[in-house]
């Protein structure tokens, strides 16, 4: 008795093998196709963010432009910015690098490897070189949005010709926005181991040791904080009622403090600050002395001044004092010591 042929075995079949390459491929031609569409809606709208600003008197150009970052960022470079706004201030940077990633393309890291200039209306071109100078910009839909900025090492160089800029260096810079609730927005300035280049005056007050700055407040009525320049949008905002309030700010000089807890500032229609602090003075004689003898306020008002510090100095050499902005004036107690600082230049 024989035994039928067995059954012809089948030819294994290969799709298994083929169907994961061919479903990877479809995936790498349509990840890549999306971030194709991603590349030219971020060059569209750049180039309609430039185009509306330009409309409102802002000069915003680049030599060259480079959007990169495949396969899951989105990497844009531009060498040689120049950006202006309508009131003279202005930011220029041989390189400015940013970058997102693809599926958060509202949360940007920028950093400029190269250093930046920034223009003062009416002092001119600070250049800042520093070990980092990076920022990051976020939440959009928010006003305001979210902004950090940090460096850190850095130096502060006036162009030839332009006015000094108050530091020479500094270790490091931070400055924070962030939107609040009711309408409000937070501001944040911090400055560690900060070189006065004004030495005669602060080498008086300081000697060689380093300056430090603070600044925590919050700004009222955010949403009216518009316009097409800056004295426009700080017009805006104080005819809607808006108003700075400080929570804590202080400038430390060596022994010198100025330091403030409290207070409520705004603008005047002059441009200039109005408003009351209530502020620490440590060291204020000496310091106001200098200030004198440097002429930086008149002889006779520094003395003054000098004179309602000292007398309003506890054990730890601290006084308590009024500082107020009215009228364009600024004033320490009932001692006029100059004029408000100014904010925006009138037209």
């Amino acid at each position: 008795m024989s035994l039928p042929d067995p059954a012809p075995a089948r030819k294994p079949s290969r799709l298994g093998l083929y169907a994961p390459i061919a479903v990877l491929l479809v995936l790498i031609v349509g990840w890549s196709g999306l971030w194709l569409a991603a590349r030219s809606q971020a060059q569209s709208r750049m180039d309609a963010a430039v185009a509306d600003l330009g409309r409102a008197g802002y000069q915003i150009g680049w030599r060259e432009r480079d959007i990169g970052g495949y396969p899951f960022r989105m990497d844009v470079t531009l060498t040689d910015l120049e950006v202006r706004e309508p009131s003279g201030w202005g930011l220029s940077a041989p390189t400015l690098e940013g970058e997102a990633y693809l599926l958060s393309a509202t949360h940007w890291i920028i950093a400029a490897p190269g250093g930046l200039t920034f223009v003062r209306p009416q002092a001119g071109p600070v250049k800042v070189t520093g070990r980092l100078i990076r920022a990051s910009l976020s939440h959009f839909d928010q006003r305001p949005p979210a902004f950090d900025f940090e460096g850190v090492g850095l130096t502060f160089q006036p162009a030839p010709g332009a006015q000094p800029f108050s530091l020479s260096a500094a270790e490091r810079v931070e400055f924070h926005l962030r939107a609040g609730p009711d309408d409000q927005g937070g501001v944040f300035l911090k400055v560690d181991n900060g070189k006065a280049r004004l030495a005669g005056l602060f080498a008086r007050i300081a000697g060689d040791k380093p300056i430090s700055i603070v600044w925590n407040s919050t700004l009222s009525k955010m949403s009216a904080f518009a316009g097409r320049d800056w004295p426009s949008a700080v017009r805006h905002w104080v005819d809607a009622g808006g108003q700075m309030s400080v929570r804590e700010a202080g400038v430390t000089a060596g022994e010198a403090l100025i330091g403030c807890n409290a207070g409520t500032l705004g603008v005047g229609a002059d441009g200039r600050l109005r408003g009351v602090l209530e502020v620490t003075l440590r060291e204020a004689p000496r310091a106001l002395g200098a200030m004198g003898a440097s002429g930086v306020l008149p002889r006779e008002t520094a003395d003054e001044a000098a004179a309602v510090a000292q007398a309003r100095e506890g054990a730890d050499h601290a006084a308590q004092a009024t500082l107020d902005f009215q009228a364009g004036r600024t004033t320490l107690g009932p001692v006029a010591i100059g004029p408000a600082p100014k904010i925006y230049e009138p037209r």
